[in-house]
């Protein structure tokens, strides 16, 4: 297992569990790993910036308050580009794999703390992978993602040219082409489609 400490996203832990958040604080704590708990997930909603990377270990179903699959949602309805680690009980395994199938990162049934530590660095280092395509994006102008979308779908320019808001010339959707295929490092339409494919939660 890779060494926690050698992931310094941020790392969320919701549970109304006060037993289950102390287990996991002590353990993250000793892992190296730093780590911010929140006893539901309308604190965690509120206290959040949903549009900085990190990872969040979130209980499936909490006893008080809105549900970890509502938090979820909530999630991808801003677009968030957290990574969610699910933790579920035994009944929930189906609505864990639903999750999952949204969008999650993975599950792990409490209180399998082993399996935890196993997923968590994947967790991370695809937190980090979203850091890292989060601070791509942010070097295009907003114009240049405006045509990159475009581009992605395999847009002809002179259509781009046409559907940009407000409308711009043919020439000039080539020069944006050009700077956010060297701001990106990109080579073709297609390694951008599959990269914008698998960020889909980058705000425009």
């Amino acid at each position: 297992m890779k060494n926690l400490a050698s992931h310094r996203h941020c790392l969320y832990v919701v549970d109304d569990d006060e037993a289950v958040r102390r287990s996991l604080m002590m353990l993250l704590f000793a892992s190296g790993q730093p780590v911010q708990a929140f006893a539901s997930g309308e604190a965690f909603l509120e206290a959040l910036n949903p549009l900085q990377p990190g990872c969040v270990i979130l209980d499936l179903r909490m006893g008080q308050g809105i549900s970890g699959l509502e938090v979820f949602d909530r999630l991808l309805t801003l677009r968030s580009p957290l990574v969610v680690l699910f933790l579920s009980g035994h009944g929930e395994i189906s609505m864990a794999i639903e999750a999952v199938k949204k969008g999650a990162f993975d599950w792990v049934v409490k209180p399998n703390t082993a399996e935890l530590l196993a997923k968590l660095p994947q967790a991370l280092d695809a937190a980090h992978a979203r850091a890292e395509a989060l601070a791509r994006w942010t070097l295009l102008t907003p114009r240049e993602r405006e045509v990159a979308r475009h581009v992605a779908l395999g847009t002809p320019n002179k259509e781009i040219a046409r559907l940009l808001n407000p409308p711009c010339s043919p020439r000039s959707v080539e020069s944006h082409r050009a700077h956010l295929f060297a701001k990106l490092a990109f080579a073709n339409d297609n390694e951008l489609g599959r990269w914008l494919q698998q960020h889909a939660w980058l705000q425009d």
